[in-house]
């Protein structure tokens, strides 16, 4: 119905019953959460902080070792493993508590571990690329949904 059917309806129900306006219908919404950023667990230890700053400090010792070396080569790959770990923390934290979205990033770390699986099975790369893209959409559909649920239906939280 638009909107001239219900303004009439209400006119109409107000009218019948002595001109005393009838009470809304409120309807249920999932309660809003703090605008406040989440706390990890170990709160006032800073342990993402910690672990990006180890993880900045493993990549500047693998350039100085170099990286056509063995040991630069491990320093690299553990020094981004850190970083990233920090940093996808944070990002898991805010999504789940319905502080912020970060649905594409959340959505590509399936994508990424998929791809990366099939790249090392050596499979064809229009596979990999496939397989990837694939994953991507349905992480990218589970995750907004996911936050839909935690931020009271919004589909971004714009601060």
């Amino acid at each position: 119905m638009g909107r001239r059917s219900r303004a009439r309806r209400a006119a109409e129900s107000r009218a019948g019953n002595g001109g005393a306006a009838p009470a809304p219908v409120k309807t249920p919404r999932p309660a809003r959460l703090s605008d406040e950023r989440p706390k990890a667990p170990w709160h006032p230890f800073p342990l993402v902080e910690l672990c990006v700053l180890l993880g900045i400090a493993l990549i500047v010792v693998a350039v100085i070792l170099g990286l056509d070396t063995d040991r630069g080569r491990a320093a690299l790959l553990c020094g981004l493993v850190l970083a990233s770990l920090g940093g996808l923390d944070t990002a898991l934290r805010e999504h789940f508590n319905g502080y912020r979205s970060h649905t594409t990033l959340l959505a590509g770390l399936p994508a990424v571990l998929v791809a990366g699986a099939l790249f090392f099975a050596q499979a064809p790369w229009i596979a990999v690329i496939a397989a990837g893209a694939l994953m991507f959409a349905f992480g990218f559909l589970v995750f907004r949904a996911a936050f839909r649920r935690r931020s009271g239906g919004l589909s971004f939280k714009v601060k």
